[in-house]
């Protein structure tokens, strides 16, 4: 297996990070959360870059998108990354402009950007449906997790081709885990960049060997999260393969905002330490297509085409 990325991958990382250094990062997140607002001018900017049409894309593909979405995830593009690079072209649904929702029809929770969606998918039991939002179909929720939340109740919509259900939910597992992979690396790196620089009984807080062992595992954690999202993604999507790579991401992600916060210790825990712009997030992920849980349930049901209790 070839772990170093192609020219075309290198090309499009140093692009997005060109384009995502102008129109994303701390300050712009910042910006956008004191309103509670989607992000239309980076979502416009990239899709004029070419980025949302990577899927499609004859020199490039569902992995390169799936690349996209991490590098945006990371950089806290408060943008709906997942269908737009990967959910839409997927099904073979057309762009859309503006937030786009994912939702199952089993789990009733709140849903990023709902509030601005015009958009809506919809995974059933074997097809999936679209719909037209208005404002009156959503109501907002109080949000501490960094994203804006609504509860959407869509009305009348299209169904799609039967076995569509499982080709947007194993995609939406896949995009979900790329965008907390791309959070936690930026969480690990804002923690061992602390651990450096962080004196205490005059030395370095990172030389303590308790600490470089737990941060190493975290480190092992992410790694693990990466290259299964990767190839998940590279094989099309297969139910076992997502699952899996959900399962492990939302896992990881638990025990790595634990530590990161204990490591980086009661400022860590502040809202002027920049951490938590990555960490809540993170727990608003967590949350998605019923959590850890339906990720383990679904890793059986794959593997052995049965139910778990």
């Amino acid at each position: 297996m070839d772990f170093e990325r192609s020219d075309t991958q290198r090309a499009l990382r140093d692009a997005l990070r060109s384009l995502l250094n102008r129109h994303a990062g701390m300050q712009r997140c910042r910006e956008l959360a004191a309103d509670g607002t989607y992000d239309h001018a980076l979502e416009s900017e990239l899709r004029g870059g070419g980025f949302l049409d990577l899927f499609d894309d004859p020199s490039a593909g569902p992995l390169e998108a799936t690349l996209a979405i991490e590098q945006i995830s990371g950089e806290l593009g408060a943008i709906t990354a997942v269908p737009h690079l990967l959910v839409l072209p997927a099904l073979g649904l057309p762009a859309a402009e503006g937030p786009v929702v994912l939702a199952a029809v089993e789990n009733t929770s709140p849903v990023r950007y709902g509030g601005e969606a015009r958009h809506i998918l919809v995974a059933g039991a074997d097809r999936c449906s679209t719909a037209r939002l208005s404002p009156r179909d959503a109501t907002p929720v109080p949000s501490a997790y960094g994203y804006p939340l609504a509860r959407v109740v869509p009305g009348e919509g299209r169904d799609l081709a039967p076995g569509t259900a499982a080709s947007m939910t194993n995609w939406w597992r896949i995009g979900v885990s790329a965008e907390a992979l791309g959070m936690m690396q930026k969480a690990l790196d804002l923690t061992v960049q602390y651990a450096k620089d962080r004196k205490m009984f005059g030395r370095s807080l990172g030389s303590f060997q308790a600490l470089q062992h737990r941060l190493a595992e975290l480190s092992v954690l992410v790694e693990g999260a990466r290259w299964l999202v990767y190839e998940a993604a590279f094989h099309g999507a297969p139910a076992e393969s997502s699952a899996v790579a959900a399962a492990h991401t939302m896992s990881a992600l638990h025990r790595l905002t634990r530590e990161t916060h204990q490591i980086t210790g009661a400022v860590g825990l502040t809202r002027e330490h920049d951490l938590h712009l990555w960490t809540l997030r993170l727990q608003a992920l967590r949350a998605e297509l019923g959590g850890l849980r339906s990720h383990r349930r679904a890793v059986v049901a794959a593997r052995w085409g049965v139910a778990a209790a």
